[in-house]
């Protein structure tokens, strides 16, 4: 999250919230036949996707091409359900913490809890 905040303190981006959803446009476009809607998506890769993934270090999963959403999905579910603990351990069971997929999960997450901590 330092990296996001300091693309957004650069200007990159206008806020967390425009990076995350370009975040999904991207993930989605790479892992399905998805086409991005988000204006100026082009553009955006090129200043943030400079030379290959995002996170150059991140290593690759047999769910590369498969599964991202039904993993998402399942995420969400545990976290919607408050169990955002179990979320944790399913999103490091299927990726890589350097993974952007990861990443973003886990940014999901968060979301959840904080929400859990103001109750």
């Amino acid at each position: 999250m330092d990296h996001v905040e300091e693309m957004v303190e650069e200007g990159s981006f206008s806020s967390k919230s425009e990076f995350q959803r370009f975040a999904v446009e991207y993930v989605l476009s790479e892992v399905t036949d998805y086409d991005p809607e988000i204006v100026d998506f082009e553009e955006m890769c090129a200043e943030t996707v400079r030379d290959g993934p995002v996170i150059p270090e991140a290593e690759s999963t047999p769910q590369a091409e498969h599964g991202f959403m039904a993993v998402a999905a399942r995420v969400r579910q545990l976290a919607v359900r408050g169990d955002v603990a179990t979320g944790t351990e399913y999103v490091d069971t299927h990726y890589p913490p350097t993974d952007p997929r990861s990443i973003l999960l886990e940014d999901l997450l968060t979301t959840y809890r904080d929400t859990g901590e103001d109750s």
